[in-house]
Formats: structure tokens, C-alpha cells, sequence
């Protein structure tokens, strides 16, 4: 005979924790769980604002961590200290450190960083523009001849693609482009 069911199955306490009947719910501290992503969240905000200070003279080129950092960024003081010791860790940032290991200074940002936080431009970015720049000198040609120009220009580097395009400005901002025979 079977049993009845049990109305409360599936939420009993068993001890001290909910029983969910073999269910469960991903859980982000398990081993071999992915960690929260905190890129875009933590690191990148506290990027820009260093490669901002870094970039202005009035800091001298070598913002206080505590002092111009964690104002500038808007995070928390302990998530601008972790995001500057994973961006040093990765090579992004140069610190200078106290005799206890702590960030105290930045004293310079890598290219990339610079790329990064929107300083340098990147080959994707400059292919946009260039894409923007076509769009808008074919609306606002003086002639229909000259609108039909930039049109065929702009229909052509949108047939190239993305990924060609940014190849190519890649070269031009490296100062590279390659000559055939």
C-alpha cells in the first residue's frame, strides 16, 4: 500500500537546515562553482579612475590609492583595494607598496590599461568611428554626386565586416600597414 504524501516533503528541517528532498540550488561557495564575474563591477570602474588620475597632472602622475582612488572610483575602500592588487597582479598597474605589502601609490598604468580605460584607442573603437564619420559625410554631402560617393565608401567598409576592419585599423594606430609589391 502506498504511503500518503507527505504535504510538508520536500521543506522539512533537518538539523538546523532546510530539507529540500535532493534538490538544490547552485551554490557560488561550492568547489568548482565559477566565481562572480567583477570585472565590469569592481576592477574596470577602479581602472578608469586610476588611469584618469594617473593621467592628470595634478597628482602628479602617481595618485594616492586611499587618498584619490577610492573617492574618484565611487566603490568601496575594500573593493578598490582588492581591484588594485588583481590589476597589479595582472600587469595593468604599477604600485608602490609600504614595508607591510599594501598598495599605497600608483605610479603608472600599462597600454593596455590605457586601451582599456578608453585613453588609447583600440582597432574596434576607431573602426566604429570610422563607420560613424562615413554615415555622416554621406548625409551631409554638398552634392548628390559627392553623397553618392561617400555612400559607396560606407557600403564598402560595411562589406569588409568588423572583425577585417579592426584589423586593419589595428595596423593604421600601430603605425604598420603592409605594402604589396
Amino acid at each position: 500500500m502506498p504511503r500518503p504524501r507527505d504535504p510538508g516533503a520536500g521543506h522539512r528541517r533537518v538539523r538546523g537546515r532546510e530539507d529540500t528532498g535532493g534538490v538544490t540550488s547552485p551554490d557560488p561557495t561550492a568547489p568548482g562553482s565559477a566565481l562572480p564575474d567583477v570585472w565590469f563591477t569592481r576592477d574596470l570602474p577602479v581602472l578608469r579612475a586610476i588611469a584618469r588620475l594617473v593621467d592628470e597632472p595634478k597628482h602628479g602622475g602617481a595618485p594616492y590609492l586611499l587618498g584619490s582612488v577610492v573617492p574618484g572610483s565611487g566603490l568601496p575602500k575594500a573593493d578598490v583595494i582588492a581591484a588594485a592588487k588583481a590589476l597589479a597582479s595582472a600587469g595593468y598597474i604599477e604600485p608602490l607598496t609600504n614595508h607591510a605589502g599594501d598598495i599605497v601609490r600608483i605610479t603608472a598604468i600599462s597600454s593596455e590599461a590605457r586601451r582599456l580605460a578608453g585613453l588609447w584607442p583600440t582597432p574596434q573603437g576607431e573602426w566604429e568611428r570610422l563607420l560613424q564619420q562615413l554615415a555622416v559625410r554621406a548625409d551631409n554631402a554638398p552634392t548628390e554626386v559627392e553623397r553618392q560617393r561617400w555612400r559607396a565608401l560606407a557600403d564598402a567598409a560595411h562589406a569588409v565586416g568588423h572583425d577585417a576592419g579592426a584589423l586593419l585599423m589595428q595596423a593604421l594606430i600601430g603605425g604598420y600597414v603592409p605594402r604589396t609589391p
